[in-house]
């Protein structure tokens, strides 16, 4: 009877999945067959968060109905539900659909405890990442993959595809400004899903003591590095459409600024940015308000005066790639350069360099020319641990 109903539920999954999925990405997590048998008589644990989808049933949901011992849940930035501010504590907590102990992985916990998985025997790790360096999950899956390592515990990777992934782009992180926001000596944009930079981190022993986890990934299927991937769900607060997705590499400098906006606050995050300081440059205002996951956004309450990027089309913004021009023009435009810049600035950017070439007043062009050699360094290592056929 077991068996059974095992069959009929794999079934209509599968029929499910098939269906709509037919000739387009089939996500990882999706190829139940694939990985449900590692799972038997097993003791699992989840790092998920709310684009841990199976069609409209998330992947904890799916795992309990087919009866797999789930025991605990470990929730990243933004929490399991994908709520939670940047940089806002994630507290623990139960689930209150199906009383799974959730675990937080951001705030003073970003790595599991020996206690916290000493009685599992296998972690499942499912997010939708962005393929960006300082977008913090591919930190979590350091840290999950360095606990599995050296607790001798099975890490499967349910891989998804990187909506960035068609490229690669930006300053290599230098060693000594690493961070969780920038963990690795790898540019701004990297060109990898979780997948293939969880096979990296294992084959170029990047983790803590040049350990190695013991890795199985699930691919995507009808995926590659080209493809046009919309993603279903949101996967953070402030990345709520893809242009705002195609946008954040190089928006997302501005977080290392003090003066300018880039619309957290608003209903337009990473698709627009602003100062007080631009007054008369430009026609278009907006003013940031505390909103769900973006409580108390830089500049609250403050007339901004600035850009509105969120008409690009999105045959122009594949077309990018790291742009240096918004924030080269915020500085050209900003009357108290001394300040533009804070101590954040160069954990986002991963080098000292890009705040001092500004200064300098190079231009974007020069500044990108001096990236060529270490990325091309980059991609030849990148190259060793693809799952994928590449764009190039």
């Amino acid at each position: 009877m077991y068996m059974r109903k095992i069959s009929l539920i794999l079934f209509i999954c599968l029929a499910s999945i098939y269906t709509n999925y037919a000739k387009s990405v089939v996500v990882g997590a999706a190829r139940i067959p694939q990985y449900l048998p590692l799972l038997k008589d097993k003791s699992v644990g989840l790092v998920v968060n709310q684009t841990s989808m199976i069609n409209n049933t998330h992947l904890l949901d799916t795992l309990l109905s087919l009866n797999v011992d789930v025991q605990v849940v470990f929730a990243p930035e933004h929490g399991f539900r994908g709520t939670a501010d940047a940089g806002e504590h994630v507290k623990n907590g139960v689930d209150p659909k199906t009383n799974t102990i959730i675990v937080s992985l951001y705030g003073d916990n970003k790595k599991p405890k020996p206690e916290q998985i000493k009685d599992l025997d296998v972690l499942i790790f499912d997010i939708q990442d962005v393929g960006v360096r300082f977008y913090t999950y591919i930190s979590t899956l350091q840290y999950v993959m360095e606990a599995c390592a050296e607790s001798n515990k099975a890490l499967i990777v349910l891989d998804r595809p990187n909506p960035n992934g068609h490229y690669v782009d930006g300053p290599i992180l230098e060693n000594e400004n690493k961070s969780f926001v920038g963990m690795q000596t790898i540019p701004i944009v990297h060109g990898m899903t979780v997948g293939e930079y969880a096979k990296m981190l294992n084959g170029e022993k990047w983790l803590e003591n040049k350990a190695t986890c013991h890795l199985t990934v699930i691919p995507c299927l009808n995926y590659d590095h080209k493809t046009f991937y919309n993603l279903p769900i949101k996967p953070s607060p402030n990345l709520p459409n893809m242009t705002s997705i195609y946008l954040y590499p190089s928006l997302c400098f501005f977080e290392g600024t003090d003066v300018v906006s880039l619309g957290r606050g608003t209903n337009k995050p990473f698709q627009i940015y602003g100062s007080p300081d631009f007054k008369n440059k430009s026609i278009f205002t907006f003013t940031p308000k505390p909103v769900d996951g973006a409580k108390n956004p830089p500049l609250l309450n403050t007339t901004c005066y600035g850009y509105d990027l969120s008409k690009i089309s999105m045959e122009k913004l594949r077309q990018q790639k790291v742009t240096l021009s918004y924030l080269l023009n915020a500085f050209k435009l900003s009357k108290n350069k001394e300040k533009f810049f804070n101590n954040f600035f160069i954990k986002l950017s991963g080098t000292k360099k890009l705040e001092t070439q500004i200064r300098k007043g190079l231009s974007e062009n020069e500044i990108k020319s001096t990236w060529k050699n270490e990325l091309n360094q980059f991609k030849n290592i990148r190259k060793k641990y693809l799952l994928y056929k590449d764009f190039e």
